[in-house]
């Protein structure tokens, strides 16, 4: 009786309930690229180039769930020498020693900027001031 009902459930057009969480539990919300470390990259090449027999180089790949692709990019990477035992050169733009200092300069002359406007709306009321006075014969 129960295979029978197992049938019905498999040839049902209805889509299976959906659990409290939503979505596929076994699908990742967002697809996330892998990073490996140094350090781990240089191991997996060592247990590689130790692999003689067919297939265990397959095997270590499924263990590692890495894909031939990866050994090939690290292989020329660490012939290239990017792959040192030491941290490597950094990625993105070259830290500008003067950088901090130049963000300061331009603070500082939009402040000026700022006080400079300032005080010509200062310096147009103090005229103000002056010619009203002239008028009514103040002192």
């Amino acid at each position: 009786m129960s295979s029978e009902r197992e049938v019905e459930d498999a040839l049902s057009l209805d889509p299976p309930p959906r659990r409290e969480g939503g979505g596929d539990p076994e699908i990742a919300a967002m697809a996330r690229r892998r990073r490996f470390t140094t350090p781990y990259k240089l191991q997996v090449l060592r247990e590689a180039d130790r692999c003689r027999k067919p297939g265990e180089i397959g095997a270590l790949l499924r263990r590692e769930g890495l894909y031939g692709s990866h050994l090939v990019a690290w292989r020329a990477a660490r012939r290239r020498g990017e792959l040192t035992a030491h941290k490597g050169a950094r990625r993105g733009r070259r830290a500008d020693p003067g950088r901090a200092l130049k963000t300061r300069i331009a603070q500082l002359e939009r402040e000026i900027e700022r006080l400079q406007a300032k005080l010509q709306q200062a310096e147009g009321l103090i005229e103000v001031q002056k010619k009203l006075s002239a008028l009514l014969g103040l002192k």
